[in-house]
């Protein structure tokens, strides 16, 4: 009998780039969009410190929304979730595009840009993370693009 297994799970600790931004669904269903970004460093063939940053687009769906518009641009934060591949008509009628983002189903905000901040205060309280752990039901009806 052969044992076949798959894992779709992502973890993630960067910064925030950008202020997170907000669209519904057409069921009503919030969904936050965050840019983050996190660098490792490395030393080439001639011993010279190098470093390279990835980018990842997160989604957050439902009442993880909120946690994300709490979030400032300059915000550690550790994210878990999935990646998910979807396609989208572009609204100036070129051919459709595919993208690749992160689904999270976890946040914390591991260092506020500032303290005093909305996220500052979240991280202080933590209610979102433990209230919306793992188990937390995320919906996804976007368009697809055929």
């Amino acid at each position: 009998m052969t044992l076949i297994m798959q894992m779709n799970r992502v973890v993630i600790a960067a910064y925030v780039t950008k202020k997170p931004e907000c669209r519904y669904l057409p069921s009503g269903t919030p969904v936050a969009n965050v840019r983050v970004g996190e660098s490792s460093r490395y030393e080439d063939s001639s011993r010279e410190t190098k470093e390279h940053t990835n980018w990842h687009s997160l989604s957050f769906y439902g009442k993880l929304a909120d946690v994300a518009l709490a979030l400032e641009k300059g915000d550690n934060v550790y994210v878990d979730g999935r990646i998910e591949q979807r396609q989208f008509a572009p609204r100036d009628g070129s051919k459709p595009r595919t993208v690749h983002e992160i689904v999270v189903t976890q946040c914390h905000v591991i260092a506020p840009v500032r303290s005093g901040t909305k996220a500052a205060d979240a991280a202080g309280k933590n209610a979102a993370n433990e209230s919306l752990g793992a188990g937390a039901e995320v919906e996804n009806d976007w368009p697809v693009a055929g």
